[in-house]
């Protein structure tokens, strides 16, 4: 049974290799094996968060029409990071690619360490923030209740997100 069309919001980020064609790649995949993408941020540099000594990151984020349920989003995005080369050695260690799903329409799923939706960090990290506000700042996050722009302008992060 296919599912009624969602709107679905990815992170994706690269701190190995091209980082810029690595995530080039990545949305060029989503489009082709997930859904048609409507929206994509601008570049965004960060330093890295979590585990600080390795390279800074490029982020963007994406937004997507999907038929696929949220496993089969998670399945899939998991299958283009090993497309394009990931590989899982350590938790927030240095990556070629990494695609997060941040939102998938306005549903919560709590699959424990499998999935969760809303991704459960989203609101404490600018670098998720950032470059969702710019293409969906009006989405209403379905836990917390509040537009993405106004979780960024409540947002203590002080790590620095510079547009590239």
């Amino acid at each position: 049974m296919e599912l009624d069309s969602k709107d679905v919001y990815l992170l994706l980020g690269s701190n190995l290799g091209d980082r810029e064609e690595l995530l080039n790649d990545a949305v060029v995949q989503i489009g082709k094996q997930v859904g048609e993408v409507f929206a994509q941020s601008s570049f965004y540099e960060t330093a890295a968060w979590g585990k600080t000594d390795q390279p800074s990151f490029i982020n963007l984020a994406v937004g997507l029409k999907t038929g696929l349920s949220a496993l089969e989003v998670l399945k899939a995005v998991l299958g283009i990071e090993a497309e394009l080369g990931r590989v899982r050695k350590e938790k927030w260690g240095a990556r070629l690619i990494d695609i997060d799903v941040m939102f998938y329409g306005d549903e919560i799923v709590d699959m424990g360490e499998e999935l969760q939706i809303p991704h459960p960090q989203l609101q404490h990290r600018k670098f998720v923030l950032v470059p969702l506000a710019e293409i969906a700042g009006g989405l209403i996050h379905p836990v917390i209740g509040k537009r993405v722009s106004e979780i960024l302008a409540i947002l203590e992060d002080n790590l620095t997100v510079t547009k590239i």
